[in-house]
């Protein structure tokens, strides 16, 4: 199991210096609080996530997008992004600038996400 001070080796968390995670649309998280980042594109995670929000602990900051990512919280919160979880693992690790929701860097963030998503993604046969 991954713990902070694994994270704090591997220079993804600073137990010193807590900072905040934009996950998406002027929701953050504090980085002191986080466990895991995970995609939540497989049968298993959608069914966390399910559970947890008939449980009432889902934290929906997807604005009404589909979840790409779940971010593991401490007390077993768990919120869902509308952004990757390698754009939020960067934004963690201080590699990409965290530029508040509803602007256009944010919004070329998530149509680029989908760009990539769609590119990924096997053609069809004719």
């Amino acid at each position: 199991m991954i713990t902070r001070v694994c994270l704090s080796r591997l220079g993804v968390f600073s137990a010193v210096t807590p900072i905040v995670l934009n996950v998406g649309f002027y929701n953050f998280v504090s980085s002191t609080k986080i466990l895991a980042l995970v995609r939540s594109d497989s049968a298993p995670m959608r069914r966390v996530v399910q559970e947890a929000r008939k449980g009432g602990t889902l934290i929906d900051a997807t604005q009404g997008r589909k979840t790409k990512s779940v971010v593991f919280l401490d007390g077993g919160f768990a919120v869902a992004s509308a952004l990757s979880q390698e754009t939020l693992a960067r934004r963690l690790g201080g590699k990409e600038q965290q530029p508040l929701a509803g602007t256009p860097e944010e919004d070329a963030i998530v149509k680029r996400e989908q760009v990539e998503a769609d590119s990924e993604r096997p053609a069809t046969g004719d």
